[in-house]
């Protein structure tokens, strides 16, 4: 089959498409205007021009597919607007294309994420209500919805993972930095639990939902049933990178102040910091834990990598290319 994934040279979408090749599809892959294969180079796709934000680019895009696999998105931002611009008014556009001009699309999937739920130290489930704690999380559960609102004309699932680790990622990337100058960062309190998933699990899980017929308007939590929390995940790089780290604990109110800072930062800059509001706001969530029950019930899927092998993986990588 083709299908279209857009986000493809991000660190999910380019791992995500090398499954698909592998799996025997066609993957047709969006790329912005300007942008730069990445992770894609030397694979045998089919690039597509355009941007999820712009309506007029998308139909030559779509036309001819059998899957869609919508990824693209920001995830830095210091504006409200951006993340609903981009991450929901983006989904919107790129549904409205597929009712309009693929008929035949067997199956639309979704990279939601678990920041749409919200925060819980126990495990979120699908049929909870969204209670987004930062605008990253709202405009994921604004695409949710929107999603869903076409399910009369399209065949649509949600994907919602949690953190996502292994190579190629950015977001972690900021906590291996840290570990790899001695520190370990850590906030006063009882520990806050966090999900996870490496991304060759992830993109299994999305290939799942996007053939399997009990996915359909469905969304479903991918993630280890592992859990460990932000102090254990660098931990865990402190002992891949063969570092003796020291735990740095920071007080609340300073970690705040830090984010709003860094979001000032980043728009006199005019470039995203890897740290920023967002990712404090999220340390300070009391966890990030979802129930992988459903899941492994109606899809069968499981996760298979564990948090040291996922993180081991990743510091070899970073350390390959150079960025440690």
């Amino acid at each position: 089959m083709r299908a279209l994934v857009t986000g493809a040279n991000g660190f999910l979408g380019s791992c995500l498409t090398r499954r698909l090749l592998e799996g025997g599809h066609t993957v047709r892959a969006l790329l912005r205007p300007g942008s730069l294969p990445g992770g894609l180079s030397g694979l045998a796709i089919e690039e597509a021009r355009g941007d999820v934000t712009e309506p007029a680019t998308l139909p030559a895009a779509v036309r001819g597919c059998d899957l869609v696999f919508h990824l693209a998105g920001i995830r830095r931002a210091t504006r409200r607007e951006d993340f609903l611009r981009v991450n929901a008014g983006g989904t919107r556009n790129l549904l409205e294309s597929c009712a309009a001009h693929a008929p035949g699309l067997a199956r639309f999937v979704l990279a939601g994420s678990l920041t749409a739920s919200g925060p819980s130290a126990t495990g979120r489930r699908e049929e909870e209500p969204f209670q987004p704690r930062e605008w990253y999380g709202e405009s994921k559960a604004e695409a949710e919805r929107l999603a869903f609102s076409f399910a009369g004309r399209l065949p649509v699932t949600v994907a919602r993972p949690p953190r996502i680790t292994g190579p190629g990622d950015r977001d972690n990337l900021f906590f291996f930095r840290i570990v790899s100058r001695g520190f370990v960062l850590g906030l006063p309190g009882e520990p806050r639990p966090l999900s996870f998933i490496d991304v060759e699990d992830c993109a299994r899980g999305m290939e799942l939902l996007a053939t399997h017929p009990g996915a359909v308007g469905q969304a479903f939590f991918l993630a280890s049933p592992e859990r460990t929390s932000v102090e254990g995940l660098q931990l865990e790089v402190a002992r891949a990178l063969g570092v003796r780290a020291r735990v740095l604990r920071i007080p609340p109110a300073l970690l705040r102040v830090a984010g709003s800072l860094a979001d000032v930062a980043s728009r006199i800059l005019d470039r995203n910091l890897p740290f920023n509001r967002k990712l404090a706001e999220q340390a300070l969530a009391p966890g990030w834990v979802c129930d992988t029950d459903k899941a492994r019930r109606v899809l069968g899927f499981e996760a298979r990598i564990g948090l040291a092998e996922s993180i081991d993986r990743s510091a070899r990588w970073y350390r390959e290319v150079g960025w440690l």
